[in-house]
């Protein structure tokens, strides 16, 4: 997948960000593209409103994902969010076996997948995960940022 691709898909993922803005969740966005494109599925945090720790972007789409497919394996899909994934979320898509995250800002203080550890491409798992950072990330750290200047 060439860059602007990539851009097309962030741009969606933000559009997801913005919604979870509005809902008073930090705003992260994601979406899954099948192998041979377009998007299966999207979401955007709602730990908050569903009162569950577990409900980050990438894991309810992932969830979607997988009740659409009635198959919680997703292989050669790609995932596009926002902020680079957590621990939790990374140890989701190994387990869903994509192909491929590609991220927006980086998550200096707990991204999982380049910038804290290297989850994905950890060779002592039984699956790897290609890693694509900072596609639109001045976007996607613009609306973090004044998410949480709103709130102080």
């Amino acid at each position: 997948m060439n860059m602007t691709r990539h851009e097309t898909y962030m741009r969606e993922a933000l559009l997801e960000a913005e919604k979870a803005a509005l809902l008073g969740e930090v705003p992260v966005g994601a979406l899954l593209v099948g192998p041979e494109g377009g998007i299966l599925s999207r979401a955007h945090n709602r730990p908050v409103s569903l009162n569950d720790p577990t409900a980050h972007a990438e894991i309810l789409t992932l969830r979607r994902a997988a009740a659409q497919s009635a198959n919680y394996r997703l292989v050669g899909h790609v995932m596009y969010v926002t902020l680079e994934p957590c621990t939790m979320c990374v140890g989701a898509m190994v387990q869903a076996r994509l192909a491929m995250v590609v991220y927006g800002a980086p998550d200096p203080k707990a991204g999982a997948m380049e910038s804290v550890y290297q989850i994905g491409t950890d060779g002592r798992l039984n699956h790897r995960l290609q890693a694509h950072g900072g596609v639109l990330a001045e976007e996607s750290r613009a609306l973090l940022q004044g998410f949480f200047r709103s709130r102080r």
